[in-house]
Parts: C-alpha cells; sequence; structure tokens
C-alpha cells in the first residue's frame, strides 16, 4: 500500500478490478487493448503498482466509465443522532434528505475523507468534491518535481475539456505545437483532444485546481 498524506491509497486497484470483472474482460484482454503487460494491469489490481495518468485514461475509456467514477468514496462518519429529523422523529438537519438525494445535491468533503489517486510518476491526484454530472471531475493534482502526466513525456489526448489554476509550484503545460509555462495564480483551459502533456518543471512540488468535463455526457 501506498501512503500520501497519511491517506493509504489503495482503492484504484480493487475500483479497476471491479469494472473490468462488470465489463466481463479478462486481465489478459484489458491489458492488450491498453497496450501494457498483463503483469501490470494485475500490480496494478493488487496495489503494488500505479499507472501514469495516460493509461488511467485508457482504463477509463476501454471499460466504458469516466476517470470520475474511477475514484472509490469514503464512508462518511458516523454521527450521532441529535434533535432533528431522525428515526425517532427527531430535527437533525442531517437526516431531512434521503443519503442518495443529500450526496446527489451537494457535496461537502473534509481533507481527511477526500479520495484519491496516486499515479506513477510522482502523480497524486484528490477528489475535491462529488456530484451527479457525470463525466465531470473537481480535484486537486499534486506533481513531485519533474513528474509528467504521461510515462516518458509523451502528448496523448483524450475526450473533453480541461481546466486548471496553479496554487503552488510551476506547470509546463504542452498543447498541440505550443508550451505554456504556469506559476501560482495563473490559469488555463483547453480541449483534451489535442495532443497534451503536463510537467512539473519546478525545483518544488506543483499544485493544483483541475477540472475535467467530459463531451460524452
Amino acid at each position: 500500500m501506498i501512503e500520501y498524506g497519511g491517506i493509504l491509497m489503495d482503492n484504484l486497484g480493487s475500483r479497476l478490478k471491479e469494472l473490468r470483472l462488470k465489463s466481463g474482460l479478462t486481465l489478459r484482454a484489458l491489458a492488450r487493448s491498453a497496450d501494457v503487460s498483463p503483469s501490470f494491469v494485475s500490480q496494478i489490481e493488487n496495489g503494488k503498482s500505479q499507472p501514469s495518468v495516460a493509461t488511467l485514461y485508457t482504463f477509463s475509456r476501454l471499460l466504458g466509465v469516466t476517470v470520475d467514477e474511477l475514484f472509490v468514496e469514503n464512508e462518511p462518519p458516523a454521527t450521532p443522532l441529535v434533535e432533528g429529523w431522525g428515526p425517532d422523529g427527531d430535527k437533525n438537519p442531517t437526516n431531512a434528505w434521503h443519503p442518495s438525494e443529500y450526496s446527489n445535491r451537494v457535496s461537502v468533503v473534509h481533507p481527511s475523507h477526500r479520495s484519491h489517486l496516486d499515479m506513477a510518476e510522482g502523480v497524486v491526484w484528490e477528489r475535491l468534491a462529488a456530484t451527479p454530472e457525470q463525466g465531470v471531475t473537481f480535484m486537486k493534482i499534486v506533481y513531485a518535481p519533474g513528474a509528467t502526466s504521461t510515462a516518458g513525456g509523451d502528448l496523448v489526448s483524450h475526450d473533453g475539456y480541461e481546466y486548471g489554476y496553479v496554487l503552488e509550484g510551476t506547470l509546463e503545460v504542452t498543447v498541440g505545437g505550443e508550451v505554456f509555462t504556469l506559476n501560482s495564480g495563473e490559469s488555463l483551459g483547453f480541449d483534451s483532444t489535442i495532443p497534451h502533456v503536463l510537467r512539473n518543471v519546478g525545483e518544488g512540488r506543483f499544485q493544483g485546481l483541475w477540472f475535467v468535463h467530459s463531451r460524452r455526457h
């Protein structure tokens, strides 16, 4: 298991396996379609290795899900009943909505309860909120010095649009034939179908807010 900020990040592998089995794909079939080795897929599913951002998008496309669906929600902490709208007629505001309705309409996430995806090349995604709108991912991304969004720094493309805001550090974003260097406070947006790659070119870690919206939904 890999730990970041005190939070274990072994959920991606189990979630990937769950979605693969639901889709009816064998481990070898998924590996062949993603152009990776079966042993690599097995290592990811067992929490012993992490995919690059590009490989993660490939998995989501092959499994017919959005990247957002690869996140596994943490169970909310239990809260004691107080006077409100509880099972016994109390009027606790947390019981005013059906749990599914509440989670669909409002999403408030404490830092200690964020779902994480830890990927190869020193890249970490933290999901900031969950809403019923499929194909939308709102997250904080963290890149270690020298980390890139693809293994080897190759440009890749995928469905949708991306919007980013730099909180800390320096990020180089290549979109098509253009290269943009973003520093704290700067932002950008681009069509993700244009081949692109993100790279931390600073001496310290990069942190940014990222919003990805798919055309499929």
